[in-house]
């Protein structure tokens, strides 16, 4: 079986156009009309990344929330989704969310599919966002001598695991994350480069520091954790849909985050509290 990061890397070959951004970011950025467009997409899968028996209508949430995060990261806002369905139990439910997420965030639906299979269940949307600030956040733009920024509290949805249903934060933020639209519209000025955090602090920090040839010195006590006695599993686990930044440290930052690191020399390595990890390390989530 392919690895994931082996799967991409073949995927490159074919991912020739500028827009496509080296398949190195959260992203495709088009520029069309004197508009630029940002595109992205994601699946969720019955069991992988949503609950056996979830609500149906939180499944829909959530779909379109991880999307229109990857705008956030991006500073975009929303101009549509299509999003694919496979039929099943309690399709009603999945349209009541949907119609909760879309409304929430002013967001059209603009099409997609539906389909009948057996097995788990599958879901994908793709989002559409118009660019407010270019150019566009970029995930490979991190700069020697930037601070590293996250917002929020990390390990909120992985503490909602086994909160199902109780209707606090932590449960919330696992069924119903929230994407930082505003926050990423009012971070694009300033950041050098920035992406959501959804397969866990480290990952995505390493994935940070790679695509930009830097290396990211994180320090452990400036991480902000939603359980300092599961601190590992917290900046591991993902489903954070938090914005991880690299930006001046000089500037006053136009939202409330936490600064957590470093950029340091080019080699592209990830470091906590000096020591080097690598992904063979179990930084986060990975198919």
């Amino acid at each position: 079986m392919v690895h994931e990061t082996g799967f991409i890397a073949a995927l490159k070959a074919l991912a020739s156009s500028p827009a496509a951004r080296g398949l190195d970011d959260d992203a495709a950025v088009i520029e069309i009309g004197g508009e630029t467009l940002v595109l992205t997409h994601d699946t969720l899968v019955e069991g992988i990344h949503v609950r056996e028996g979830e609500d149906p209508a939180d499944i829909a949430w959530k779909l379109v929330a991880v999307n229109l995060s990857d705008l956030a990261a991006k500073g975009a806002e929303p101009v549509g989704v299509l999003v694919s369905h496979m039929l099943g139990a309690d399709d009603d439910r999945f349209v009541a969310g949907l119609r909760e997420v879309l409304d929430e965030y002013g967001t059209p639906l603009l099409g997609g599919d539906t389909v009948r299979a057996d097995g788990r269940r599958v879901w994908g949307c793709t989002a559409i966002g118009r660019a407010t600030h270019t150019p566009v956040p970029d995930r490979r733009n991190a700069r020697i001598g930037e601070a590293i920024y996250v917002t929020g509290t990390l390990g909120r949805a992985m503490l909602g695991m086994s909160e199902r249903g109780s209707g606090d934060v932590n449960d919330l933020a696992y069924r119903r994350p929230r994407p930082l639209l505003t926050e990423g519209r009012k971070l694009a000025p300033h950041v050098g480069a920035m992406m959501d955090v959804s397969d866990g602090l480290l990952l995505d920090s390493w994935r940070m520091a790679r695509a930009s040839g830097v290396g990211f010195a994180l320090g452990r006590k400036a991480i902000p954790v939603a359980d300092p006695a599961r601190f590992d599993d917290c900046i591991r686990w993902g489903d954070d849909y938090q914005l991880l930044f690299t930006a001046p440290a000089s500037i006053e930052l136009p939202v409330p985050a936490a600064r957590i690191g470093i950029v340091e020399r080019s080699d592209p390595v990830l470091s906590l509290d000096g020591r080097n990890l690598h992904p063979e390390d179990g930084l986060g989530y990975q198919h």
